[in-house]
């Protein structure tokens, strides 16, 4: 991207802050692994005030600088709005949100529902729980009812059994009444 056109979205920026009357200043770079530019703007007294509640200001501000800048040049680029570094803590609050989420699922073996999210954040708690083989998440739902659904996976009586043997078998390594690589417990068949 052209070192102009980053200029031009860091002015605009800039600009924008002045507007809304606050002190702080913005630093336009860009991320070419995850073609996006980020907007980091710093503040000491004014952070609450750009961040907004959930995030709703900081949201603002990237769409309007998105606009702007597709305005001024007929693409679309995707921009990234942070304060400080509340978007890395929302990230690892929202991770810690799936997890649990993802727990309780597990051990009540019901479906776990997340609402009141942005897009956003359910495709932050899709991507944090994605590695995770015992639940799968859906979002269900349409426009601002759109909400989160975490599912466990049901085991199964061979899943069951396996994960029994290689418990009790790990308490019984060295025992000589047992031979090597023998099944405590024999699944069925």
């Amino acid at each position: 991207m052209k070192k102009d056109l980053i200029k031009d979205v860091q002015k605009d920026a800039n600009e924008l802050l002045d507007l809304m009357g606050t002190k702080a200043k913005a630093k336009v770079e860009e991320d070419k692994e995850n073609d996006v530019l980020l907007v980091n703007i710093k503040t000491e007294e004014e952070a609450g005030l750009l961040i907004g509640h959930h995030g709703e200001t900081l949201n603002s501000l990237q769409s309007v600088l998105g606009l702007m800048f597709r305005q001024r040049t007929g693409e679309w680029k995707r921009m990234l709005v942070n304060v400080g570094d509340w978007r890395e803590k929302q990230e690892e609050y929202l991770k810690e949100m799936a997890k649990v989420t993802a727990e309780r699922a597990t051990q009540t073996g019901e479906a776990q529902n997340l609402y009141n999210l942005s897009a956003s954040q359910r495709r932050v708690i899709h991507m944090a729980l994605s590695e995770d083989s015992g639940v799968e998440t859906e979002s269900v739902g349409e426009g601002d009812e759109r909400y989160l659904v975490i599912t466990a996976f049901k085991k199964t009586p061979t899943n069951v059994g396996d994960e029994l043997n290689a418990v009790v078998s790990s308490s019984f390594k060295g025992n000589p009444a047992l031979k090597s690589g023998e099944d405590v417990i024999k699944p069925k068949k």
